[in-house]
């Protein structure tokens, strides 16, 4: 099973026991996080569940992994024959998540019905 969110204006396709980077996010090292804007569920069988723009009652469990900075990336600016010369650097902090569990919403009784059983 697989899940699509949306998280610090991407989008991240995830499964349980997987690693993943994201925009921070405040919150401390082994706490758990509950991310809700789930645009897509999918059972890897071809069967896909897709919200309009979110499904409700979908969540992404995860446990905060992680708190860190990316690598460092330079950002050099010139003018030829003008002496104009900057150099800058900046390092993106980055949230990173262990996936423990996807819920899609819907009860056992409920996917027996949506199936056409």
């Amino acid at each position: 099973m697989y899940a699509v969110f949306a998280s610090g204006g991407k989008q991240h396709r995830v499964q349980v026991d997987t690693l993943i980077d994201i925009e921070k996010l405040d919150t401390p090292v082994g706490e758990e996080v509950t991310l809700s804007e789930i645009l897509a569920i999918g059972d890897g069988k071809g069967n896909v569940e897709v919200g309009a723009p979110y499904l409700d009652n979908a969540a992404v469990i995860a446990e905060v992994v992680q708190q860190a900075k990316n690598k460092k990336v330079v950002v050099f600016k010139s003018k030829r024959r003008k002496g104009y010369k900057r150099k800058l650097g900046h390092r993106q902090q980055f949230t990173r998540l262990r996936i423990t569990e996807i819920r899609n919403g819907h009860t056992a009784s409920e996917e027996g019905t949506q199936n056409g059983s």
